[in-house]
C-alpha cells in the first residue's frame, strides 16, 4: 500500500510539473517514461473495487471527474479519446469512422488507406502522421495540445509487395491526467528492447486483434503481456474470432465487456488486475 501511495504521489508531482511546463509553452518530460524508470515495481492499482468504472458526467464536475478521460470505440482502429479539458483525439483516422464531433487532433498510420487520409476535414486543427515523407527519416512527434502530451514510437511495417517500409507505423502515446494511453497502430512486428524502453509505462493499451493482418494472436499476446497495461482495449478485429485472442491469456488477465459505449477511466479507477475490456461495437 505504501508503494502504491508513493507511486500515486510521484505521478501527482509529475502531473503538476507537466501542467506548469505546458503553461510556459515548453514540452514536458514524458511522465510515462519517468515513472517506468523510477518506479519499476509500482503499479497504479485501483483505489476502488476491481473493475473499470463506467460513469456518465453530471452538470457539475467533481474533482474525480476532472481527472477522467473518456474513450469511445468508433470503428476499425479508431478510438475517440476526450481529455478532461475537452480535447478530442481520433486515432488511426481515415475519415470513414467519425466520432460524434469533429476531433481536435487526429493520428494516422501508413500501412493501409483505412488508417489514414491525405484529405482530412479542414476543421481538424492537428493532423499527426505516424510516418515521414522523407525516405529513411522517422516521424518525430512531441506535441503539447491542451492538457495532453502526444508522442510517438516508430515501428516498421510490411509492404504489399512483401518488403519492409522502415518506420511506417507509429505507436502513439497520449499522456493526460496522469494516465499513459498507448495505441499500437498497425503493428506488424514484435517490439525490441529499445522500443519497449522508449514506450515506458502504458496504463491503457489499444491493440489490434485481427489474428494476422497485423501480427498473429500469439505474437500480439506476447507484446500485450510484456507491456502489462492495466486496461487493454481491442480494435481492428478481422479473421479469427475474438475469443482466439482472449484465450492466449489463460487467466493472466481478467476479461470484461463494456456495458456502455463510452468508457470513463482515471488513474484512480484502473483495475487492480490487468483487464481486457471489449468495447461496444467491436
Amino acid at each position: 500500500m505504501m508503494l502504491r501511495n508513493l507511486a500515486f504521489a510521484f505521478a501527482s508531482l509529475l502531473l503538476s510539473a507537466f501542467s506548469a511546463m505546458a503553461q510556459d509553452g515548453g514540452l514536458p518530460v514524458s511522465q510515462c517514461q519517468a515513472i517506468a524508470q523510477n518506479l519499476p515495481h509500482a503499479q497504479f492499482a485501483s483505489f476502488r473495487p476491481s473493475g473499470v468504472q463506467l460513469t456518465q458526467s453530471g452538470t457539475k464536475r467533481s474533482l474525480a471527474e476532472r481527472e477522467e478521460v473518456k474513450i469511445t470505440f468508433v470503428g476499425h482502429s479508431t478510438y475517440f479519446i476526450e481529455t478532461p479539458e475537452g480535447i478530442g483525439i481520433a486515432t488511426d483516422y481515415s475519415g470513414v469512422y467519425q466520432p460524434y464531433r469533429t476531433p481536435d487532433v487526429v493520428t494516422m498510420n501508413h500501412a493501409h488507406s483505412t488508417h489514414y487520409t491525405l484529405n482530412p476535414d479542414p476543421a481538424i486543427r492537428h493532423v499527426l502522421h505516424g510516418w515521414s515523407d522523407v525516405p529513411g527519416e522517422k516521424a518525430d512527434i512531441h506535441e503539447m495540445i491542451g492538457d495532453v502530451y502526444i508522442r510517438n514510437v516508430v515501428t516498421d511495417i510490411r509492404t504489399w509487395s512483401g518488403g519492409i517500409e522502415q518506420n511506417g507505423n507509429s505507436i502513439f502515446i497520449f499522456e493526460v491526467a496522469g494516465l499513459c494511453i498507448g495505441h499500437l497502430g498497425h503493428l506488424h512486428f514484435e517490439l525490441n528492447e529499445a522500443q519497449y524502453t522508449e514506450i515506458g509505462r502504458l496504463d491503457v493499451l489499444m491493440v489490434p486483434v485481427d489474428g494476422g493482418l497485423t501480427m498473429g494472436a500469439q505474437s500480439m499476446s506476447r507484446v500485450v503481456q510484456r507491456l502489462r497495461s492495466s486496461l487493454i482495449l481491442p480494435m481492428h478485429r478481422f479473421g479469427p474470432p475474438l475469443e482466439t485472442f482472449l484465450a492466449m491469456f489463460d487467466g493472466k488477465f481478467d476479461i470484461a465487456y463494456a456495458k456502455q459505449q463510452t468508457i470513463t477511466v482515471s488513474m484512480r479507477s484502473l483495475p487492480k488486475k490487468p483487464t481486457i475490456l471489449v468495447p461496444q461495437g467491436l
